[in-house]
C-alpha cells in the first residue's frame, strides 16, 4: 500500500531508549553520542546529513538503528544517472487493465539511506524535498502519504572530491541535523578491526527494541517536552546573534530556530527527560544551525565553508550567557 495507515499512539517508558542505544552499539561501536544525536533527530522528526569520508561507518549506523527501531530500511546509493522516478516511482501503463499503475519507489519505507547524495545532479537533489518536508511524494500528480515514521539519513562525500555537486541551501535546510562521524579513537579501532568478520552479523542479530507505533508516541510525546520560558529566550538569543553575526551572510531562520527547539526536546528525551536544560540548546547548536549559515567570504556551502561556520558559531555561543 502507498498510503500510510494512521496508528494509536501507546506509552512508551523512555529507559527503552537507553536499550536501543545499547542495541546499536552492538554493530556501530565507540560513537555513542553519533547515535544519540540520530536519535534525537528521528524523535524530533527530522532528518540527517552525514559528511565524511568513504568507510566510517555511515551505513553500519543506519541498518543498526534501524534494526533496533525495528522499522523497514531501504539504501539508495546516488549516481550522477540517477532520475528522480528511480526515487519516488514511476505511473507504468498496463495493457490488461488499460489503466496507468503507480510502482512505488525505493521512498516508501521508514528509513532511507540516500548514499552519496551528492553524486546525483540537482534534479535528483530536488525529489526528496516534498517527501522530507510533507511526508509525501508526488507522481503524475497524484499524492501519497509515506510511512510513519519516517527518516533520510543521506551521505554526501567531500565536495572536492571527484563528481559531486554541492546540495542548494534549499536542500541543506531540509535536513535537521548534519553530523560528522570520525574515525574512532585508536582502542576502539583497534577492535573494530579485529572483529570486522561479523560486523554484517552483529547487525542481523540486533533486536528491536521499539516499532512503528512506539517511535509515532515518542514523536508526539517531543511536542510536551516542557521548555522554560528563560531557554527559550536563550535559544533565541544565539539564532539573533547570528544575525547580528558580520561573518556571516545570513543568519539562522524560523525555520532554524524551530528545529533547533525540536532537536532539543528530543535530545532531552533520549536522556530520559521530560524538561529542556540549557545544555541541550547548547550541544544542538551547531549540528542543527551550522550548515544553514554561509560566512561571508564563502560563495558556496563548501566543506570549508561549513567548518569556518561551525567556528564562528561556536564562537557566538561561547559569548551568550547561559540562563541559571
Amino acid at each position: 500500500m502507498l498510503n500510510a495507515v494512521s496508528v494509536e499512539a501507546p506509552e512508551v517508558d523512555l529507559g527503552l531508549l537507553d536499550d536501543l542505544i545499547a542495541q546499536v552499539e552492538t554493530a556501530f561501536r565507540g560513537k555513542r553520542e553519533t547515535v544519540r544525536l540520530s536519535l534525537a533527530a528521528l524523535l524530533a522528526r527530522g532528518h540527517l546529513l552525514f559528511e565524511d569520508i568513504p568507510g566510517v561507518g555511515k551505513t553500519t549506523l543506519a541498518r543498526a538503528l534501524t534494526a533496533a527501531l525495528g522499522l523497514e530500511f531501504r539504501r539508495i546509493q546516488f549516481t550522477s544517472d540517477l532520475l528522480p522516478s528511480d526515487v519516488l516511482g514511476v505511473s507504468v501503463y498496463n495493457p490488461r487493465t488499460h489503466e496507468f499503475e503507480t510502482r512505488p519507489g525505493p521512498i516508501f519505507t521508514n528509513v532511507v539511506l540516500a548514499d552519496e547524495i551528492n553524486r546525483a545532479p540537482p534534479r535528483t537533489q530536488s525529489g526528496l524535498l516534498e517527501a522530507m518536508q510533507e511526508g509525501r511524494v508526488t507522481i503524475d500528480e497524484r499524492s501519497y502519504d509515506l510511512a510513519r515514521p519516517f527518516l533520510v539519513m543521506a551521505t554526501q562525500n567531500p565536495l572536492e572530491q571527484h563528481g559531486t555537486y554541492p546540495l542548494p541551501e534549499s536542500q541543506l535546510d531540509r535536513f535537521m541535523m548534519r553530523l560528522s562521524i570520525g574515525y574512532p579513537d585508536a582502542d576502539e579501532e583497534r577492535n573494530v578491526v579485529l572483529q570486522s568478520a561479523g560486523t554484517h552479523d552483529a547487525v542481523d542479530r540486533i533486536r528491536p527494541v521499539l516499532n512503528a507505533e512506539s517511535v509515532i508516541a515518542l514523536q508526539e510525546r517531543v511536542d510536551s517536552v516542557h521548555a522554560d520560558a528563560s531557554i527559550v529566550d536563550y535559544l533565541m538569543s544565539v539564532v539573533q546573534a547570528t544575525r547580528a553575526e558580520p561573518r556571516f551572510r545570513a543568519g539562522a531562520s524560523t525555520r532554524g530556530a524551530i528545529g533547533l527547539l525540536r532537536a532539543a526536546r528530543g535530545y532531552a528525551l533520549v536522556d530520559g527527560r521530560e524538561f529542556l536544560v540549557p545544555d541541550d540548546v547548547r550541544r544542538l547548536a551547531v549540528p542543527v544551525l551550522a550548515h544553514r549559515l554561509l560566512p561571508a567570504g564563502a560563495s558556496a556551502a563548501t566543506g570549508e565553508a561549513y567548518q569556518e561556520a561551525v567556528g564562528v558559531l561556536e564562537e557566538v555561543i561561547a559569548r551568550i550567557p547561559m540562563p541559571v
